[in-house]
């Protein structure tokens, strides 16, 4: 067997020290990745799916009893202050003396926001947000004191622009 001497001994070649730096650079860029994903967890919207799934024949019933009702609503969120300005039409036999508002981000469960609107007169409701608010979100109308099957709920997604006339309709 002959040994070549011109032939210089593996750490001195470049290929060996090519790809381990390849396989330094993969673990060095895995551990960054893995610091960034702990420092921002994904939010969960809405954690519990099987007790969500569970209701959605409930708020199906709710959805069809806001249709029969005739139920619409309009409001606006005011610029300045916050204060939302609701006007409920339908045909309710007696109109509620609060309703419940809430607003879901589609994305971010830090977003989300949840008003009590109280009756000022007749079918005019007012609260506000203790933020601003702006963007994509699901809206969830509904009457606090009629919880369950007996209730009604006006849902809708819209982009939420302050100052700007919103619209909620049964479907």
């Amino acid at each position: 067997m002959q040994h070549d001497e011109n032939i210089p001994p593996w750490y001195k070649q470049f290929w060996p020290w090519f790809l381990i730096s390849i396989l330094v650079f993969a673990v060095v860029i895995g551990l960054g990745l893995l610091y960034v994903s702990m420092l921002n967890p994904d939010s969960m919207v809405r954690d519990n799916y099987y007790k969500e799934g569970r209701a959605i024949n409930m708020h199906m019933g709710r959805d069809h009893r806001a249709s029969e009702l005739d139920l619409s609503a309009g409001f606006t969120v005011d610029e300045l202050t916050g204060d939302i300005s609701l006007q409920l039409d339908g045909e309710l036999e007696q109109l509620p003396p609060a309703l419940l508002l809430e607003l879901m981000s589609p994305t971010h469960a830090e977003r989300d926001r949840t008003v009590m609107l109280q009756q000022i007169s007749g079918n005019h409701y007012t609260g506000q947000l203790e933020r601003g608010i702006q963007g994509r979100h699901y809206i969830d109308l509904s009457d606090p004191a009629q919880p369950g099957e007996d209730g009604w709920r006006l849902t809708g997604e819209i982009t939420l622009v302050m100052g700007q006339q919103h619209q909620l309709t049964a479907k």
